[in-house]
C-alpha cells in the first residue's frame, strides 16, 4: 500500500540552474528539446553525465518505450530517496560523452557500455542496492490496454468464465473461434483462450475483445536491459543470484 509521494520542492543551488529545470529532475525532455539544446545546456549535460559516471559505480541500462511523462515523474520521485538518478538523452550525445570520458580516463570500464547505447534507452545511476532499485522500477509499472498494432510483450490468455456481454455478441466471439455458452442471459467463455503469444502483433478484434472484457494485459515502465556494476556487465537475471 503506497503512500502518495511527497511533493518535491526544488532547492535553489548556488551553481547552475535550479533543480526544477534540470532535464533529469522533472519530466524527460521531448526529443526536439535536446536537438534544440543550447550550447550552454549541452555543456551542462556533458558535465552532468560525467559527474554521474564518476559519482556512481552502478547503473541499469533501461528501455523506456511507452512510458509517459507523468509515469516517469512518479518513478523519479520513488527513486529519489534511494540516491538514484535517471538520465535520459539522445544516443548520439550519450555515446559522445562516454567516448570523451574514456579518452580522458583510459582503461575506465565505463566504455564497455558503448554497445548498449542504442534504441530508446536511459541510464539509472545508483549507489543503492541494485535489487532494491530494480524492485522499485517493477513496482512502478502501470497496466495498459492492448492497442491495435502493439507487439505483445507477453502471452495473453483470456480466462474461462462469465462476461458482461449479452447474446447479441455471440457472433463476435465466434469469429475469434472462442467457445461460449449463454448463462442467465450473459455470454460465458467455456475454456481459457490463448489469444496472443509474445511477439504477436495485436489485431483489431483481439484489442476489441480485451477491451470488452476489461482486460489490460500489458504493463509499461522502465525495463532493465542490462546491469553495470563496478565495471562488470550482466543481465538482470543475475540480480537474483545470492552469494550464499
Amino acid at each position: 500500500h503506497h503512500q502518495r509521494p511527497v511533493k518535491f520542492v526544488p532547492a535553489k543551488s548556488s551553481s547552475g540552474p535550479p533543480f526544477s529545470r534540470l532535464p533529469f529532475s522533472s519530466t524527460p525532455p521531448p526529443p526536439f528539446f535536446i536537438m534544440g539544446m543550447s550550447k550552454d545546456r549541452k555543456a551542462w549535460y556533458f558535465e552532468r553525465m560525467e559527474e554521474l559516471i564518476t559519482t556512481y559505480a552502478k547503473l541499469f541500462v533501461v528501455s523506456v518505450d511507452n512510458v509517459g511523462s507523468n509515469q516517469m515523474q512518479q518513478i523519479r520521485l520513488a527513486l529519489r530517496p534511494m540516491d538514484t538518478v535517471i538520465l535520459m538523452g539522445k544516443n548520439t550525445m550519450m555515446r559522445k560523452i562516454v567516448k570523451n570520458f574514456a579518452e580522458k580516463n583510459p582503461g575506465h570500464p565505463f566504455e564497455t557500455l558503448m554497445p548498449l547505447i542504442k534504441g530508446n534507452i536511459g541510464f539509472v545511476f545508483t549507489n543503492a542496492d541494485l535489487a532494491d532499485v530494480r524492485d522499485v522500477l517493477e513496482a512502478n509499472r502501470v497496466p495498459a490496454p492492448a492497442r491495435v498494432g502493439a507487439i505483445a510483450p507477453i502471452d495473453v490468455v483470456v480466462p474461462a468464465g462469465p462476461t458482461d456481454s449479452g447474446p447479441e455478441k455471440t457472433a463476435f466471439f465466434q469469429t475469434l473461434q472462442i467457445a461460449t455458452k449463454i448463462v442467465k442471459g450473459r455470454i460465458e467463455i467455456t475454456s481459457p483462450v490463448d489469444l496472443l503469444f509474445k511477439g504477436d502483433k495485436v489485431g483489431a478484434s483481439e484489442a476489441q475483445l480485451l477491451g470488452m472484457l476489461d482486460i489490460r494485459p500489458f504493463t509499461y515502465g522502465l525495463v532493465v536491459e542490462m546491469v553495470y556494476d563496478n565495471g562488470s556487465i550482466y543481465s538482470p537475471e543475475g540480480l537474483d543470484i545470492t552469494d550464499d
